[in-house]
């Protein structure tokens, strides 16, 4: 995938649920993986060019493995630009050796997501920006459908009242098969996760079943998708779609 189409998908989603506004500063939440870094490049391209006048930092948790050197995004956010902070922590010793999770990952995850959103309230943003794709989306979906009873999935634009924190997604419309090939195209500096349940997760389950139904329903990965934007979930904000016209005249009363 080109930077060029990176930025169409970025933009839309951005334009579409109103993620960005004049003066935000925002946080890009990054792992070391592909998903992270590719919004890096997308959010930094979209500055360049968007309306909306806003600030970039990027975090990372560092949850305690061992031989988890991020030098390489760190030598990534310094030629960008982008301040850059590393946020220490022990996630990975109270999981696996205090607490001997054998299911670690809905409190890594909550334990990450605490640690990242302090952070960012404490470099002074408004904003944090995570890296999930299209294919989150409707993996999330099914999940839910199947171990929850709902039919739900994370919003593209959530605000955290208690934390004084907007969330945004600007990778929404992004498929994962774009993603690989953006990291391989722009060569990525990826940091190969130490996670030792990486790729045994419930998740996995739900990305080889979407692909499964997918070969024997052509098109279902798709109507999933178009189901979740139109499903009219419950925290989810209004889709906003305008013609080139209509912002053409938005940009000018701006200029």
């Amino acid at each position: 995938m080109q930077l060029q189409r990176l930025l169409s998908y970025t933009r839309k989603a951005v334009d579409e649920y109103e993620m960005i506004q004049n003066g935000d500063h925002i946080a890009v939440g990054i792992s070391g993986g592909k998903d992270s870094l590719t919004l890096l490049y997308a959010l930094h391209g979209l500055k360049r060019f968007y309306p909306q006048k806003f600030e970039l930092s990027a975090v990372t948790v560092d949850l305690g493995f061992e031989d988890f050197d991020l030098t390489p995004v760190a030598n990534l956010c310094r030629e960008m630009d982008i301040p850059y902070k590393i946020v220490k922590s022990d996630i990975y010793d109270i999981l696996f050796n205090v607490r001997k999770e054998s299911n670690p990952c809905s409190l890594c995850a909550k334990m990450r997501k605490g640690a990242l959103n302090q952070a960012v309230k404490e470099m002074g943003c408004n904003k944090v920006a995570y890296a999930h794709h299209k294919d989150d989306i409707i993996e999330t979906m099914l999940l839910s459908l199947i171990f929850e009873g709902r039919f739900h999935s994370f919003s593209p634009r959530t605000y955290l009242d208690r934390m004084d924190l907007t969330v945004i997604r600007p990778l929404m419309f992004v498929d994962e098969v774009d993603v690989i090939g953006f990291m391989h195209k722009y060569n990525l500096p990826v940091v190969k996760s130490k996670c030792p349940v990486d790729g045994y997760t419930k998740r996995q389950y739900a990305k080889d079943l979407i692909r499964q139904l997918n070969l024997d329903h052509p098109g279902v990965r798709e109507r999933f998708f178009h189901a979740v934007l139109t499903g009219n979930i419950s925290g989810w904000p209004e889709r906003v779609i305008k013609t080139p016209e209509e912002r053409r005249k938005e940009q000018k009363k701006q200029k």
